[in-house]
């Protein structure tokens, strides 16, 4: 029995350790995912080419970009993030939503029921699209180990604390995302990211404990 004891004791100290580790930040900048019929309207015959690869293990920002026009105004030069999914979806900032004139809804990525569409315009055509404009719910991607580690479960809601920069934030309501296809990291849009000052590579987040 003390055996037990010691050997729980050490790997709940290990666990301690572990969950002091900082969750890297990503800041999402306004970007559109296109399913493959979206994508052959826009950009007809021409394949998805890649620009940069991203964090997220197979996920890529494309060389390909839209504009995106609402009722108000528009955003030139939006990237296509690959790769090609079921369903288009635009995310964008609270800001570019007041620049489109668009009311996006808070939603996790795919929560697309009762979304306002918006046109989509490339240098080979536009569509309208009739849903699929959301704002963000900001979220931590992480595997099932991380999981573990930090003690939480997928559809968890989580308080966060940016740590490392020039104005240290706290937020709320962030959604944990598992899946043993992702990779440690916590994502937040633009808007996000000026509050909390994140302008270097320094910052990073860690999760608040009550």
């Amino acid at each position: 029995m003390m055996e037990k004891e010691l050997v729980r004791t050490a790997v709940c100290h290990v666990l301690d350790e572990l969950r002091q580790h900082p969750i890297p930040l990503g800041v999402s900048n306004r970007h559109v995912h296109l399913s493959q019929t979206d994508y052959q309207q826009l950009f007809p015959d021409q394949p998805l080419a890649v620009k940069k690869a991203l964090k997220q293990p197979g996920q890529f920002a494309a060389e390909q970009t839209v504009t995106v026009a609402g009722p108000k105004g528009h955003l030139k030069n939006v990237r296509i993030l690959g790769p090609l999914r079921s369903q288009s979806q635009i995310e964008i900032s609270r800001t570019d939503a007041r620049t489109l004139g668009a009311t996006a809804p808070l939603r996790l990525s795919g929560k697309l029921s009762n979304t306002p569409g918006i046109k989509l315009i490339s240098p080979f055509g536009e569509i309208t699209l009739n849903e699929g404009v959301i704002v963000a719910l900001r979220h931590i991607h992480m595997s099932p180990l991380d999981a573990l580690i930090y003690g939480v479960q997928h559809g968890d809601s989580v308080k966060v604390a940016i740590e490392g920069s020039s104005r240290k934030t706290i937020f709320d309501d962030v959604a944990i995302r598992v899946s043993p296809e992702m990779t440690l990291e916590m994502h937040i849009d633009t808007d996000e990211a000026n509050a909390a000052d994140v302008d270097n590579p320094a910052a990073f987040a860690t999760l608040v404990r009550e």
